[in-house]
């Protein structure tokens, strides 16, 4: 997940430079700095806005330190100073907010460390030799060893469309065919088929994890899932259906973060529920395959779901599958369900009834059971979409918009579960 590294550009870099609100920040930092070998001119007076002005006129240094403590909307500028950085910028935000929620959202925004005020020059001296480790520490040009990770979130706009066999047929082919590290994830805790596609037993795993997610971590992950094969692991559940959904969503959480470490690929089958109840599940997918019918119904579904992305998941690309398609009996004509929906939909499966009864006996994912259907061919079509979208992003796909993620370095994120963070205010 780091940014592609420059190392001639990094040569022509200033080694530092801070952006501090108040004079008594400043009187701490400039000590520290100077043993640390830098400038204590880089320590300029100003927030973050400062910064961002001043950077977009002249090269971002190796490190930089910015305070959030006049900001009004410190993600949204944070977003605004990656549009200026040079990638490979190990960023140290400061602020006077002691909030848990904002740290982890600037830390997960690309943020290498956020310290609270008043400054104290063992904290700084600490946070700035961590981020100069981080910043020398080697870049692989392997392009295996920096691989994306990829997050796709599929959602049905009504139930019956066929959104868990497109779940587990991508999942299947991402591990066997492509042989990337999949995790598959089955949110329909109580009637999830994700196990079943495969002809597996769900085991216990998502349901003790949802009971206890303090428990949620690398070795949980290990022994609680199910593996199909040696690159898919799936996490499902059937619990009985008189026990409700009790959780705030935590776990679901913690267990995508999760996933983003051990695997490269997590797979999401998400009952369209969910949104409603865990809007923040989709925060960190970079793809949302909405899996539709042409109805009248499902057009309507459709609109809400691509409103309701558009507002609480702006950052996922959206793919309109509209599947079991049969020519010449449609409720709905494609060109009227285009047009009531204002975008084109990007693949078209047929219905194919005898090949997902042939999956079904052979107790074997869609895509896997039925390699030479047509159905199949949509399907890997879909696969290879989603695989080129970490592509597009390490080229930035669209002008004038930069990911945080190619601009800040993470390396340094996964150390950090030792680390102290801000407790919450009373």
């Amino acid at each position: 997940m780091n940014a592609p590294w420059k190392s001639g550009a990094a040569g022509s870099r200033e080694p530092f430079a801070a952006y501090i609100c108040d004079e008594a920040a400043l009187d701490v930092l400039r000590p520290v700095v100077i043993e640390m070998g830098w400038q204590s001119e880089k320590c300029a007076k100003g927030g973050l806005r400062n910064a961002v002005q001043s950077l977009s006129v002249s090269a971002s240094p190796n490190i930089l330190m910015v305070d959030l403590s006049e900001s009004g909307d410190p993600l949204n500028d944070i977003n605004a100073l990656a549009e200026v950085c040079e990638p490979g910028t190990v960023v140290i935000a400061v602020g006077q907010v002691n909030d848990v929620r904002l740290y982890r959202d600037l830390l997960a925004s690309g943020i290498n460390d956020y310290l609270l005020k008043p400054l104290s020059a063992n904290q700084l001296r600490d946070s700035l030799t961590q981020a100069q480790a981080v910043f020398s520490a080697p870049k692989s040009s392997d392009p295996d060893a920096a691989k994306r990770h990829i997050s796709t979130a599929v959602v049905g706009t009504r139930g019956g469309v066929g959104a868990s066999t497109l779940a587990t047929s991508l999942a299947w082919l991402f591990s066997a065919d492509h042989k990337i590290p999949t995790a598959l994830l089955d949110l329909d805790v109580h009637f999830g088929t994700g196990a079943l596609a495969l002809d597996l037993e769900p085991g216990r795993g998502l349901t003790d994890a949802i009971d206890n997610p303090s428990r949620i971590d690398g070795l949980f992950i290990e022994r609680a899932m199910i593996r199909a094969n040696d690159n898919l692991a799936i996490l499902s559940a059937e619990a009985p259906i008189n026990s409700p959904l009790m959780t705030d969503g935590a776990a679901f959480v913690q267990l995508e973060e999760e996933f983003r470490q051990a695997f490269e690929m997590t797979m999401i089958d998400l009952p369209r529920n969910m949104l409603i109840n865990f809007p923040h599940l989709l925060a960190d997918v970079n793809v949302v395959v909405l899996a539709t019918e042409m109805t009248l119904a499902s057009a309507r579904d459709t609109i809400r779901i691509l409103s309701w992305l558009k507002s609480n998941a702006a950052h996922a690309q959206p793919l309109i599958i509209a599947n079991k398609v049969q020519t010449g009996q449609l409720e709905i004509s494609k060109a009227d369900f285009e047009a009531s929906i204002e975008r084109k939909i990007d693949f078209s499966i047929p219905y194919d009834a005898k090949a997902a009864a042939n999956a079904a006996k052979l107790g074997q994912t869609f895509a896997d059971a039925n390699r030479s259907s047509k159905s199949s061919a949509v399907i890997r079509q879909v696969a290879e979409r989603i695989m080129g979208t970490s592509d597009e992003e390490a080229e930035g796909e669209k002008p004038g918009k930069k990911s945080l993620l190619g601009n800040f370095d993470l390396k340094s994120l996964l150390a950090k579960k030792e680390k102290f963070a801000p407790v919450p205010a009373e």
